[in-house]
């Protein structure tokens, strides 16, 4: 049984015309090597500046408030970026289906760009106020909202179905090369200087821009027959994932273990004030998840999952509970960074088989719409977690928030398996 033939829970809808099948090795084509240096560069960007904001932000609060107190306003970093992911990804998406999607990407890092600008500025002020950092945080979330959706669809249009798989898992990579290199590099930078790591993601921000810039497929989708409304659109694309029970499963699951096991808050405050590392340490265990899912990238990008797919997933999302959970007890940093790093690999073994099921389950008419929900679940979720990890570690205190959320893993990885049985016996992902 094929990917295309697994069972969705919905009528089969028209079967759109096939894109070319291409070649069999992604790294073959041009566009896809630029498109790979672009995402490495921008993700880079991201975390580093991730970095200096998690920390200038708990920095600035710790001076007046106590560390339950503090981890609110790490919370609200969150949901400043959350609020305009949900106000505008799934109008995004629609977009991302209907106009130049590789347009739609560099424009959008190029506000990132701007974003790393204005943060830059308000470092270099000395004592920036947290509702400016936090006014950015929003914008930046915007930016994201219109990048996500238009890049995972763009990516089908430059390598062809056929390049489909390992493509993703080379993207995957590109992803965690940033994730790895990013948080270690911003904790080394950001403990010598903040506008520095600032000053570096601008940099990076605007190569991912002329990487973009520079791929000659062109972003622009096939045009449709019959045009819908933008909020047709919109609901067009949410009855899809409704009805695809397998595409639905998976991304709900994402949201539901993200939000409550999603530890990226909570590494400023173990490594400030229970593993007492600093921002080295900071650096270590922000990087330690990256390495981890890396590691099993590389590994997928060489010898891909192809058969048992769901049941691969929820076997890595009950480890990634596990690890959270280790984490969460942790008083040694040696064994908090392999609880991260084994819980990145496992996270980045559910990353691919979902990814790979939702591309290949979704017509490339619908790609921009289906990946912004994607995006709205998944990309979001991150940001969402940290509003409720900061709210938990008011209530619970940073460990209790940890162990609380790998639990919560755990449950929600068995209710999923009863909930989505095709899901759970979806079997080849090729």
């Amino acid at each position: 049984m094929t990917a295309e033939s697994i069972d969705t829970g919905s009528p089969t809808p028209p079967a759109p015309p096939a894109p070319p099948e291409g070649p069999a090795s992604p790294w073959g084509i041009r566009d896809f090597r630029l498109l790979w240096f672009g995402r490495v560069v921008a993700v880079l960007a991201i975390q580093i500046q991730s970095s200096a904001l998690l920390w200038q932000v708990y920095e600035i609060a710790r001076r007046d408030h106590p560390i339950e107190q503090a981890s609110l306003y790490l919370g609200l970093v969150g949901l400043c970026q959350f609020l305009p992911l949900l106000a505008f990804t799934l109008p995004a998406g629609a977009m991302a289906d209907r106009r130049d999607r590789k347009r739609t990407v560099w424009i959008s890092i190029l506000v990132e760009a701007a974003c790393a600008t204005a943060f830059l500025l308000m470092a270099l002020h000395g004592s920036p106020p947290l509702w400016g950092l936090l006014a950015v945080a929003a914008l930046f979330g915007a930016a994201r909202a219109f990048l996500a959706p238009a890049s995972q669809a763009f990516l089908p249009m430059v390598v062809g179905r056929r390049a489909l798989p390992p493509a993703i898992a080379a993207q995957s990579i590109a992803f965690q090369t940033g994730a790895i290199a990013g948080p270690a590099l911003g904790g080394v930078i950001v403990g010598r200087s903040v506008p520095f790591a600032y000053a570096v993601a601008l940099g990076m921000f605007l190569l991912a821009v002329a990487a973009f810039v520079l791929i000659r497929t062109s972003g622009k989708p096939a045009p449709q027959e019959h045009r819908l409304s933008p909020v047709e659109s919109v609901k067009e694309g949410l009855a899809y994932v409704w009805k695809t029970k397998i595409v639905l499963g998976a991304i709900s699951l994402d949201l539901i273990v993200v939000l409550m096991a999603g530890v990226a808050l909570l590494t400023p405050i173990f490594a400030r004030d229970i593993l007492h590392v600093g921002p080295e340490g900071f650096g270590l265990l922000r990087a330690a998840f990256g390495v981890g899912a890396m590691a099993v990238a590389i590994y997928l990008s060489r010898f891909p999952i192809v058969r048992h797919g769901g049941r691969w997933m929820f076997a890595a999302v009950a480890v990634f509970g596990l690890c959270t959970l280790t984490f969460g007890l942790s008083k040694i940093v040696w064994l908090s960074a392999l609880a991260l790093f084994i819980g990145g690999g496992a996270d980045m073994i559910s990353v691919n088989i979902r990814q790979t099921l939702i591309q290949l389950a979704t017509p490339d008419h619908m790609r921009g719409r289906v990946s912004s929900v994607s995006m709205l679940f998944i990309g979001a979720s991150n940001e969402l977690g940290e509003a409720y990890s900061g709210v938990m570690v008011r209530l619970l205190g940073a460990i209790g928030a940890a162990v609380f959320g790998g639990f919560g893993a755990l449950a929600a990885t068995g209710a999923w398996a009863a909930m989505f049985p095709g899901l759970r016996k979806a079997d080849r992902l090729t």
